[in-house]
């Protein structure tokens, strides 16, 4: 059996759904640690759980530290894994492994991810492309890199993650403004960052003992960060049916190598890179942990498995099956002009009479529904075809048809 101890604060749907994956895989002996107490775990996978254990703050090291030692005796007395998906967890599990001697990525290779200052270093270190960047705990810092690479700059937390609390600068008020709202120090470190322009796409990775097995690379348009600056708009992620294309096969071992660099170890990547007019590739930034955005989700239907069940096999037994990829897939997400609560959504009579029979999930906003504060919007549709064009057309069409309304 292989002890495991999957650390997820509150049982989301993605969260849960990555939890209910272990459980699932043969020889596995489960326990969970969250904030919440063991009467909010749905029966279906509490009978899958050895042990569970509530913790005030599933982010401060020590706390976990207590967590895994209490849970340890019902799973044989020892801990062979330790996983949590998400972006926050990852150095927190990283200083638990090391300290407690179980496999996996250490704190090192975690802040290497996390801290994006540090991770452009190494990556800059390594000869990779990236943005030319400057961590800064100061104001006048910021001021002197635009004096050196002019504007527009980034400016974003060296933890962030998903574009969030990024900022564009694209004239000096723009810098004077963001300064003042978030003014770096060295309790609360930036990184200013040259922007970069260009198609945006993510390129996810299987890793096994740090070297990469498989890999799929998604299309947004717009980038992340258009979305967050625009809260009407309606944006798409397209994974196409093709596994080699010219543009991602040329980016992939550049991606590889900043995986090598950073110390990927085993489990799942989601980098995110540019391509720019001028055919530059350049690294934005890389997570050691599942996409979000329902790329895993786009990522099953393209493959016909379950790719949370992939992962789960790969970081708990150390065995990766590579999916075969069998269809395009497309996710639109639906979001809409004005504040409030969702008031109506127009257009999905039309929408379905099209395109209905491209349909293979859809998260439709409902009336009442509060406006969300993330790039997902209020809803979602994903639609799979095997031709990638048919796709990429279905998904243009549906964001011109579909409207969501607020009061």
């Amino acid at each position: 059996m292989t002890a495991v101890v999957f650390v997820a604060p509150y049982l989301l749907d993605a969260t849960a759904g990555f939890v209910r994956a272990v459980a699932e895989v043969s020889g596995c002996a489960l326990a969970l640690v969250t904030c919440e107490p063991r009467a909010r775990i749905p029966e279906a996978l509490g009978r899958h759980l050895v042990a569970h254990y509530q913790v005030a703050d599933a982010f401060d090291p020590d706390v976990l530290t207590q967590a895994i030692r209490a849970v340890a005796p019902a799973l044989g007395g020892r801990v062979d894994r330790l996983l949590g998906t998400l972006e926050q967890l990852q150095v927190p599990l990283g200083i638990v492994r090391d300290r407690l001697g179980i496999a996996g990525l250490g704190e090192g290779a975690a802040r290497n991810f996390r801290d994006k200052g540090r991770m452009k270093a190494v990556l800059a270190a390594a000869g990779l492309p990236c943005a030319r960047y400057r961590t800064i705990t100061a104001n006048v810092q910021a001021e002197a890199f635009v004096r050196e690479v002019g504007l527009p700059v980034v400016i974003k937390p060296v933890e962030g993650a998903a574009a969030v609390a990024t900022t564009r600068i694209e004239d000096a008020e723009g810098l004077r403004r963001a300064l003042a709202a978030y003014p770096p120090s060295p309790m609360r470190p930036q990184v200013i960052e040259e922007m970069v322009v260009g198609e945006e796409r993510s390129f996810e990775t299987l890793s096994l003992a740090g070297e990469p097995l498989w890999d799929s690379s998604t299309i947004y348009a717009p980038s992340p960060l258009a979305v967050l600056e625009n809260p009407w708009i309606k944006w798409t992620v397209l994974l196409p049916r093709e596994t080699s294309r010219p543009v991602v096969d040329a980016f992939a071992p550049i991606a590889h190598a900043a995986l090598r660099a950073l110390g990927m170890d085993t489990g799942i990547s989601h980098m995110e890179w540019f391509r720019t007019p001028s055919g530059r590739m350049v690294i934005s930034e890389v997570g050691a942990r599942p996409p979000g955005a329902q790329i895993m989700t786009i990522n099953s239907y393209a493959h016909d498995v379950d790719m949370n069940r992939v992962w789960a096999e790969l970081v708990v037994r150390d065995e990766v099956t590579r999916p075969i990829r069998r269809y395009a897939v497309g996710a639109a997400y639906l979001r809409g002009a004005g504040q409030g609560r969702v008031a109506a959504v127009r257009g999905l009579d039309e929408a379905q009479r099209e395109l209905g029979h491209l349909v293979v999930e859809a998260k439709l906003p409902r009336p009442g529904q509060a406006k969300s504060r993330s790039y997902e919007g209020e809803g979602y549709v994903l639609l799979r075809h095997p031709d990638t064009e048919v796709v990429a057309a279905a998904l243009r069409r549906l964001i011109s048809l579909v409207q969501v309304e607020y009061r």
